[in-house]
């Protein structure tokens, strides 16, 4: 796998950036657009017709497809540097990336493809901030027939594929990037979304995401029943400038009440 012969392509072999189960991704140069690449090759054009599908900012694009000298087939991307997805330090960021996250995959729900390998491996962070998806190897076309594929730690439990599937690794990988000591509504979040029980998960990314963002906004959360006093601490924290005003006035009213003229 390691050996490289890009005879009768318009590419120039470079060093292996990347391997797994689905094949091997090089670092190469595009001779006739002077750029470098990323070249992946693997078992025929699957992935390459599954990205041809998917014009998203947060999924890597595809430039060419082709089949090399010694017969395996080939598919190549945008390069992107970075690194790949880890636990974050930030609430702020943490709640950027899964965002932009969600909007990638759910773009590709409804576009009818399930990805079936999310991982943070699967995930790159661009050096100016950009969040991709990657290693659509595997994707499956909803409603085709496919059984549980990807890495165990995000594998949902149950046979059947659907959208949900990719849902479970969303909030198996949440829980991992959440900044250690994350607020519970974060936890009941991704808890929800990686359920055991299909049926108990969101339904679809989009009502995952907009968890989070009502999160984000400071509302209530679907996923978290709250207490009378998180629910007050919660309105206090949404509501300073108010509470602040109104605090004010009846410092103000007290004054005048105490110092009236008898």
């Amino acid at each position: 796998m390691d050996e490289l012969d890009l005879s009768g392509t318009r590419y120039e072999a470079g060093p292996l950036i990347g391997k797994g189960g689905m094949g091997a991704v090089y670092r190469v140069r595009d001779r006739l657009l002077d750029r470098e690449v990323a070249l992946k090759v693997g078992e025929g054009f699957e992935e390459a017709k599954t990205l041809a599908k998917l014009e998203h900012p947060g999924i890597v694009p595809i430039y060419d497809a082709g089949t090399l000298a010694d017969g395996r087939g080939y598919c190549v991307m945008r390069l992107v540097d970075g690194s790949p997805l880890k636990r974050f330090d930030g609430l702020a960021e943490c709640l950027s990336v899964a965002g932009k996250i969600c909007e990638a995959v759910g773009f590709a729900h409804s576009q009818g493809v399930i990805h079936r390998d999310l991982k943070p491996a699967n995930i790159l962070i661009g050096k100016f901030g950009q969040v991709m998806v990657l290693d659509w190897g595997i994707a499956l076309l909803a409603g085709a027939s496919g059984s549980r594929a990807g890495t165990r730690r995000y594998m949902a439990p149950e046979r059947e594929v659907d959208a949900r599937t990719d849902i479970f690794a969303l909030g198996v990988l949440f829980e991992e990037i959440l900044p250690v000591a994350a607020p519970k509504p974060l936890l009941a979040i991704a808890a929800k979304a990686r359920a055991a029980e299909p049926g108990l998960r969101y339904s679809e990314v989009a009502e995952l995401a907009e968890d989070l963002r009502r999160f984000q906004d400071q509302l209530a959360v679907s996923a978290y029943q709250e207490s009378l006093w998180e629910r007050g601490l919660r309105f206090a924290s949404r509501n300073k400038v108010l509470l602040l005003l109104l605090g004010s006035y009846v410092v103000v009213r007290l004054l005048l009440f105490i110092f009236r003229p008898v």
